[in-house]
């Protein structure tokens, strides 16, 4: 898969229900790992005036049936499926009460972005992250 390696991340998150802002400043590794890649990221999260902190999160990527890419929680649970091969592909995925939808857009890769939309009865928020090779400087945005 084209997305092994490092990538750094800057991620913008609205908080609606808060009416807070925060943002999320670190790296994400893709490591080949047995069937696919493992996905992690860490860095710092700033939300709204609380004191920074630590912040990370992992996932399991692998090629689906066709030219799926599947997306799964680390303990093997799935959480949602896209096209490679869509320039813009999105996602769903229901997690009882909440809902969760993705937009990914691919079109200046190797720079790229994935947009959350997450609601439910405690959550309203949306999310924003680009990503781009770690050994690249220079501004995000798509």
């Amino acid at each position: 898969m084209a997305f092994a390696g490092l990538w750094r991340i800057e991620r913008r998150i609205d908080d609606l229900r808060a009416g807070a802002e925060g943002a999320f400043r670190g790296e994400a590794r893709f490591r080949p790992a047995s069937g696919g890649l493992d996905y992690a990221e860490t860095g710092t999260l700033r939300l709204g005036t609380a004191p920074p902190l630590t912040a990370s999160r992992s996932y399991f990527w692998r090629e689906g049936v066709g030219d799926m890419i599947e997306v799964r929680f680390q303990d093997g649970r799935f959480f949602h499926r896209f096209a490679a091969d869509d320039p813009t592909p999105s996602a769903e995925h229901s997690c009882d009460p909440d809902q969760y939808a993705v937009r990914y857009d691919f079109r200046r890769w190797p720079n790229w972005r994935a947009e959350w939309r997450v609601v439910g009865p405690r959550k309203d928020y949306a999310m924003v992250t680009d990503y781009g090779p770690a050994g690249q400087g220079g501004a995000f945005g798509a």
